[in-house]
């Protein structure tokens, strides 16, 4: 069994097409589509693949889109753990506008699962053979789904002894945060959100984040900043990313890569620092990339060496 297995229960083909000007009513001719595999966990596994590491994924798949979204994911080299669904998987759609640089990005609502459906998606999860080291658990929560789904899959980490590292939003992380788990991975904005605060400034990030691993919620927050870069927050430490100077492409991913090169590091023993500093550079060689390609081996290897990371905040006594 790989030593890290994500869950994605709400996966879709993403579509990327470049057009040369968006404008209502008349038709826009596009270029040929590119089609990748989507969805937060599978995001995710494609980039610790990528970056050395064996990995598991599983996702329900439905109708001729969920087919090509298995022979998809299994192209790259992950193993792939599916469940049948009675409705077709959905897709996401991006457009870039190559005249202004813009990108318009349409995400579709995944259709209604039955619980048997996700049911069986947490019962492959119990039922593996050998127990991997790290499970992710990441994306949106389809309709159809109860809130406290990844509060289930916690509970099954625990059941594990496994790491439990959590990127969902709402009131999907309020319950999964109660079993607690070993990382969480929010934007800034998502954050503000959830804890109902403005998030301005690195303390108040900081003192946030502090919060919840107080509470027993979380051993470490991840929290990426866009443009300003990126903190991570542990009972510790408080660590800060400096933004690369690189050409952006597309910001399509760049979360999902973070998440990907931090748990791809923190599976080859790398402690929090060194994997804060992989998940940096992921992100950012994400960015380069057009659509949602994601990031490359070699970029991140190379950007690697220009990330750099400071210590913040001193230690709380």
């Amino acid at each position: 069994m790989p030593e890290i297995v994500t869950l994605t229960i709400n996966p879709a083909i993403d579509i990327f097409v470049n057009v040369e000007h968006v404008e209502a009513t008349r038709k826009l001719r596009c270029s040929p589509p590119k089609r990748d595999p989507g969805g937060g966990g599978i995001n995710v596994a494609r980039v610790a693949h990528r970056l050395g590491r064996d990995v598991a994924a599983i996702y329900p798949i439905g109708g001729a889109i969920g087919k090509l979204l298995q022979r998809l994911v299994e192209r790259e080299g992950i193993n792939s753990i599916v469940i049948p669904s009675h409705v077709e998987t959905r897709e996401n759609f991006t457009a870039y506008e190559y005249t202004t640089g813009c990108q318009y990005r349409f995400v579709l609502p995944g259709s209604a699962l039955h619980r048997a459906e996700w049911e069986a998606c947490l019962e492959k999860l119990v039922n593996l053979a050998a127990k991997p080291r790290f499970l992710v658990a990441s994306g949106s929560i389809p309709p159809g789904v109860p809130d406290d789904f990844y509060a289930m899959v916690a509970r099954v980490a625990k059941q594990f002894g496994a790491h439990m590292v959590l990127d969902t939003t709402g009131a999907a992380l309020a319950a999964a945060l109660k079993e607690g788990v070993t990382l969480i991975k929010p934007n800034q904005n998502e954050l503000a959100e959830f804890l109902g605060t403005p998030l301005a400034h690195d303390a108040d990030r900081i003192a946030a984040c502090r919060k919840l691993i107080a509470a027993g919620y979380t051993r470490a927050v991840a929290l990426t900043l866009g443009e300003e870069g990126a903190l991570l927050v542990t009972a510790d430490h408080a660590l800060r990313a400096a933004p690369l100077q690189i050409e952006v492409a597309s910001a399509v991913g760049a979360g999902d890569s973070f998440l990907g090169g931090m748990i791809a590091a923190l599976a080859g023993g790398e402690p929090w620092p060194e994997a804060f500093r992989m998940g940096v550079a992921a992100g950012s060689a994400a960015v380069m990339q057009p659509g949602t390609e994601l990031c490359r081996a070699d970029d991140v290897r190379r950007l690697l060496r220009e990330v750099r990371i400071s210590e913040i905040a001193p230690v709380p006594p």
